[in-house]
């Protein structure tokens, strides 16, 4: 896997990463397809709206249907007919998210299913195995990532363990043209701790690099003010990944202080929920007021919805629970942020990236709190 750096405004970063699938324009969004699916969406309507690469779960696949079964046919690729870069999350956030099912240790983390109790134990290694029987372009090392706020002594303690953790990684990833592996920095909002698990990932040697730990429950000004330095103590020359975020002003930021890639579930959750973007603000197609609104949801949008489609039509989809409310929104979100990022990449090219961030910082109010 490689990366190159193309241009620089400020801190924002333009570059191109290049894969076994295909090559990654950056700063990119990729859309999560957690069980080998964008939710809502044929892989054909993401690959339309611009993205190049999108995520999958090892935690969810190792469950259903299996990463032996997903490799007797073809890979994750084939599987899923996603002829382009694919991301793996390595089950890291689950150690996290399913506290309540799971225990941890220094060897791994047992978990029992969330579908039907059964007992997995999910080690470094492992991860990487499933990893590599899914076929990923980019495997992700196995972490441990604490909710916010934690103490001192739990960040530290967390990223210790995901150090010794990426090591273990790193030493069984199967190194091949066009594949990589990135290394994940933890400690929370702690500078020095940051700083020690950046530098002895560094010493490791990864593809590209990871800031895990946020999008956690912070408020968005304590995020930037993390990566306001940890952006910094990465390598110049390699990715840089923020995970799990998020809201077009969280991406806007984040990319002005040295980001150069993202995933979330928001576009499409919040398409489920009858949420649009727009270059206006968030739209609730469900509010009264545009059920006789003939308008496009977006006039600036080319995406089959808003080239199609009312808004009147869109939120009588909506209000009557038709699948396919869900499906025309979910599309539009993954264009909008597609969208996003081209104007991002382009601003950063001419040189004018912080006179786009200071005409879109407001883009993304009244964003859905739940799915």
């Amino acid at each position: 896997m490689k990366f190159k750096l193309l241009n620089k405004d400020g801190k924002a970063r333009r570059g191109e990463i290049t894969c076994a699938h295909g090559k990654i324009q950056t700063p990119a969004f990729m859309p999560v397809g957690t069980v080998a699916t964008v939710k809502a969406l044929k892989s054909c309507d993401v690959k339309e709206s611009g993205a190049e690469i999108i995520l999958g779960n090892v935690y969810h696949l190792m469950l259903r249907p299996g990463s032996e079964l997903i490799e007797q046919l073809g890979g994750l690729h084939k599987f899923m007919n996603w002829n382009a870069p694919i991301l793996t999350d390595s089950g890291g956030f689950q150690v996290m998210s399913l506290s309540k099912i799971r225990k941890i240790s220094d060897e791994g983390v047992e978990f029992s299913s969330h579908l039907d109790g059964t007992k997995y134990f999910l080690t470094p290694e492992r991860s990487v195995e499933i990893q590599h029987q899914l076929g990923s372009d980019i495997t992700m090392v196995l972490d441990e990532c604490v909710q916010f706020p934690a103490s001192y002594e739990q960040a530290k303690e967390a990223m210790e363990r995901s150090n010794i953790w990426a090591h273990r990684c790193k030493d069984l990833f199967k190194k091949r043209e066009g594949y990589g592996i990135f290394g994940i920095m933890q400690g929370s909002v702690f500078p020095d701790l940051r700083k020690s698990s950046a530098e002895k990932l560094i010493e490791i040697g990864f593809d590209g690099y990871a800031i895990g730990g946020l999008a956690v429950g912070e408020k968005q000004e304590e995020m930037f003010a993390v990566l306001d330095y940890a952006a910094d103590f990465l390598p110049e020359e390699k990715p840089r990944y923020l995970m799990g975020v998020g809201k077009p002003s969280d991406i806007i930021g984040a990319v002005a202080r040295g980001v150069d890639m993202f995933d979330c579930v928001i576009p499409t959750r919040s398409g489920r929920t009858g949420q649009g973007f727009t270059w206006d603000g968030t739209v609730n197609i469900r509010n009264a007021k545009f059920r006789n609104d003939s308008k496009p949801l977006d006039e600036k949008c080319c995406c089959y919805a808003c080239q199609n489609h009312s808004r009147a039509y869109l939120h009588h989809l909506v209000k009557a629970n038709e699948i396919l409310g869900a499906m025309l929104l979910s599309q539009h979100n993954i264009y909008f942020y597609q969208d996003l990022m081209r104007e991002i990449r382009l601003s950063i090219e001419e040189g004018r990236f912080e006179e786009f961030r200071a005409g879109n910082i407001t883009t993304d109010h009244q964003l859905p709190t739940t799915d």
